[in-house]
């Protein structure tokens, strides 16, 4: 019998493909059986190539090279029926594109002064309410929110207030979305900052420092109600906080683990159980957890403040794909344990993660 007894879910590795170049981002493509490798040529030109499985290979559909290494992508802020692509590159500027006409990009901004490290996107695919938005972290140290229906402008921009030194923001998330009005961004820093923006407020109303650089953030839904958060960082530790009960002076209950030696570089919450999540990690690692509620998450203060209670987390399997760091990672949003990651080795890997229904 397997370790675990047989019920756990196992992590398959079902297709590899090698690369002639280098790999920052991968993202399936919604309601497809195809996915996205954007990078970096040896002669320091952006590359998209587009793949499609097809039974046990992946076949080359389509291959773009772009002026700029493209280092991020999200499908977050378009519609089912365009998805267009919107991209960050080493150049700090935010494209969206048409994979069908790839060659100009249906918007495009000089959005940064140095590099793009992170993007995500909301409001479309269904997920979440209100506008399409799209928001950008940069090394210049600002994080960004655009809206690719108005041109040049962003509709936030938070970056250090005046004599504050900039941090090189690493990562970018949207969460809170399940109505017109209400919406945040969590950024994650290279000193270990974790700061909450409320786009509804305009102002910060939450941060932390977890002490080692944030390699990623990400909630566990977009399009409802603030739930859980998970930040991870260099040492190998990832941060779980219930965003359900804010206290006053305490912020949020979180729970940490120490997954493995080295740097945690991605999370990624299973779309269909968002108590679900991998993380992948520098020893060329993926890890997938369990995050358990506790009984009660929230109890009173000694002055009757409502508190959060922070859960627990198990791994339920973990799998070694490389010698080299898993930098990316997504999962399909139409078929349950299908995931997509790529590392440093110039492998891109389709795996299947089993027995998800039973955990």
């Amino acid at each position: 019998m397997s370790s675990g007894g047989p019920e756990r879910p196992q992590l398959v590795a079902h297709v590899q493909q090698a690369l002639s170049y280098t790999l920052f981002d991968c993202k399936w493509v919604p309601r497809s059986a195809r996915l996205l490798c954007l990078g970096s040529a040896a002669r320091g030109t952006g590359l998209l190539q587009l793949y499609e499985l097809q039974g046990g290979r992946l076949a080359l559909l389509r291959e773009i090279e772009k002026a700029k290494p493209i280092k991020c992508g999200t499908f977050g802020a378009t519609s089912l029926q365009q998805r267009y692509l919107a991209t960050g590159d080493f150049g700090g500027n935010l494209n969206v594109w048409n994979l069908e006409a790839p060659e100009i990009p249906v918007y495009s901004v000089k959005g940064h002064k140095e590099i793009i490290n992170s993007i995500d996107g909301v409001g479309g695919l269904g997920i979440g309410e209100g506008a399409p938005e799209i928001v950008t972290g940069s090394r210049d140290g600002t994080v960004k929110v655009w809206d690719p229906r108005q041109k040049d402008t962003p509709v936030a921009n938070m970056e250090p207030v005046q004599g504050e030194s900039k941090r090189d923001c690493w990562t970018v998330a949207f969460g809170n979305a399940y109505n017109q009005e209400e919406r945040v961004v969590c950024a994650g820093y290279d000193n270990g900052d974790v700061k909450l923006f409320d786009l509804k407020t305009m102002s910060l109303r939450w941060e932390t420092n977890i002490k080692n650089g944030v390699c990623s953030v990400e909630f566990d839904r977009k399009d409802i109600n603030m739930n859980k958060l998970v930040a991870t960082s260099l040492e190998g530790k990832f941060h779980v906080f219930d965003m359900r009960t804010q206290h006053p002076t305490k912020g949020f209950a979180s729970v940490s683990e120490k997954a493995q030696k080295s740097t945690i570089w991605q999370v990624r919450h299973l779309p269909q159980n968002r108590d679900i999540f991998m993380t992948s990690g520098g020893a060329g690692s993926l890890h997938l957890w369990k995050y358990e509620y506790p009984a009660q998450r929230s109890k009173k203060d000694s002055e009757g403040a409502e508190m959060g209670v922070a859960g627990s987390v198990s791994l339920l399997q973990n799998v070694t794909l490389s010698t080299q760091p898993i930098s990316s990672l997504d999962w399909s949003p139409d078929k349950k344990g299908l995931c997509v990651c790529g590392a440093f080795d110039q492998t891109v890997r389709v795996l299947i993660v089993t027995k998800l229904n039973k955990v």
